[in-house]
């Protein structure tokens, strides 16, 4: 983790703000932050707290909250016309400030509790940092990119790396313009692997997150219509997601996912070599014989192809995460593993033993059924994959789907292709919301029945009506985007 000393040296490297002092308290400098967060409730004992423009208000509203849960250092936003600099209430604790022509005396650091950086852009100055303290180290870094399934891989490749070297990884599906940097202030000499997952809501924002971590690695997953309201078209998430592959070095290498045609002619974008994974008989790492086993995980025959220098047999595998969907990610984790020098028996002696966090929950309820929980947010292509497990499982199946937003163009197009899978799987869809009536007639003209399909307009109609089907063994999934509040129901199915 970057010291405070590092800190205030990138400071001075990158946004001008004075150099520190070769006098004054040393000890401080020398200390090493324990975090870096942009929320002052996760601040902890020897955190860096950056202060951002929220959706509301300004993180510099929140400097006292930080200082009193712990924090060692702060950077926070002081412009012309910005938000109120609260160097009166750092000052007041004692806190030593540092900002463009103003150096803190020797004696100021030697009682501070922490110092105060003033920035004119927070955001911009911790992009910076960032990149200043990646460019001191040497460690083989992975980016992750694809419309469905990116945390799930980074967190793999992760598993799978972290058992023969030190990796570092951003956390949960801190994938943007902010968490990318923070993650990255963790880096240490210790880190011979970094996988950063990497998101994108426009056009720049993953060429953004490759110039501050410079990738050698890069794994794009797949195109679909997610944020295409932002995007336009499948066309221009491509060329969005292609940017993780135009930004490597022609040393480097990118993973493909040979199975998507939007990715797969990434290779031409890029200069670094390609290598491709999927289902197609042929690819440089290939699985068949996919057959999704419920609640027991998933198996695959994993196929390695000319990338392996070692003549490899096709080996049978079996993974504990719920859905055959998540093929994709383990063979991409597997590429990666080969790049770093594993061998096919190591990657095979491995795979069973992967744990990753699993966005997907099961959440028993008073009665017979079991709560699928996959309410993180939706598109056409990861409510199809929960689908899929869904008619893995013995007993009634219930969906309950709420609306996928974001989706653009492909709106309609994305709620009938669930509508119509929705068909093949239940035995009672509920939609919730207004385009979620596109999924309730798609699912009857593909031969549902009627009555066994309940349009509703609001999450307290859906719970209703799930109560109202009475109890009976099963499992009943719930998923939609973040905005349509879909976890309401869980929480009310599970009390």
């Amino acid at each position: 983790m970057i010291s405070i000393g590092e800190l205030w040296e990138a400071l001075h490297e990158t946004c001008a703000l004075p150099p520190p002092p070769s006098g004054g308290r040393p000890e401080l400098l020398a200390r090493r932050l324990t975090a870096a967060t942009q929320d002052s409730r996760e601040v902890v004992a020897g955190a860096l707290f950056v202060a951002l423009q929220g959706e509301h208000r300004h993180g510099n509203q929140f400097v006292a909250d930080a200082l009193q849960r712990g924090a060692a250092a702060l950077l926070v936003e002081c412009r012309e016309g910005g938000p109120a600099l609260p160097l009166e209430t750092v000052i007041e604790q004692g806190c030593a400030v540092v900002a463009p022509g103003r150096e803190p005396s020797g004696q100021s650091l030697r009682n501070a509790p922490a110092i105060c950086f003033a920035v004119p852009n927070t955001l911009a100055a911790l992009q910076r940092i960032a990149a200043w303290w990646r460019g001191r180290f040497d460690p083989c870094v992975i980016g992750v990119t694809g419309s469905v399934g990116k945390t799930t891989t980074k967190e793999l490749i992760a598993a799978l790396l972290s058992r023969k070297e030190p990796t570092l990884k951003n956390p949960g599906s801190r994938n943007n313009e902010i968490g990318l940097p923070l993650a990255l202030l963790a880096l240490g000499p210790e880190h011979s692997a970094v996988v950063l997952e990497m998101g994108m809501y426009v056009p720049g924002d993953i060429a953004l997150l490759a110039d501050i971590a410079r990738p050698h690695v890069g794994v794009v997953l797949n195109v679909g219509p997610v944020h295409a309201e932002r995007a336009g078209s499948l066309q221009a998430i491509a060329l969005a997601k292609s940017e993780l592959v135009q930004a490597l070095p022609p040393d480097g290498l990118a993973i493909l996912n040979g199975d998507d045609p939007l990715v797969r002619v990434m290779a031409a974008r890029t200069a670094a070599r390609s290598v491709f994974f999927g289902e197609t008989p042929g690819l440089d790492v290939w699985a068949e014989d996919v057959v999704g086993l419920g609640l027991q995980g998933f198996s695959f025959t994993l196929h390695f192809g000319p990338y392996v220098a070692l003549e490899a047999p096709a080996e049978r595998v079996h993974m504990r995460l719920l859905g055959r969907h998540h093929i994709q990610p383990v063979l991409a984790a597997v590429a990666v593993a080969l790049q770093r020098g594993w061998t096919p028996r190591e990657i095979i002696a491995a795979l069973p033993e992967l744990e990753v966090p699993q966005r997907l929950r099961l959440v028993p309820t008073p009665g017979q059924a079991v709560v699928i929980d996959d309410t993180y947010n939706a598109s056409p292509a990861s409510v199809i994959a929960a689908l899929d497990f869904l008619e893995e499982l013995p007993g009634r199946r219930v969906a309950v789907l709420g609306d996928m937003l974001e989706l653009g163009p492909f709106t309609a197009q994305g709620h009938e292709k669930v509508g119509a899978r929705a068909a093949q799987v239940v035995d009672v869809l509920i939609t919730v919301g207004p385009y979620s009536q596109i999924t309730a007639q798609a699912a009857r003209e593909a031969g549902l029945a009627p009555e066994r399909i309940i349009v509703c307009n609001d999450t307290a109609q859906a719970i209703d009506a799930v109560r109202r089907l009475g109890d009976a063994p099963g499992y009943i999934l719930v998923k939609g985007s973040r905005a349509m509040h879909m976890e309401e129901i869980v929480h009310r199915l599970a009390a």
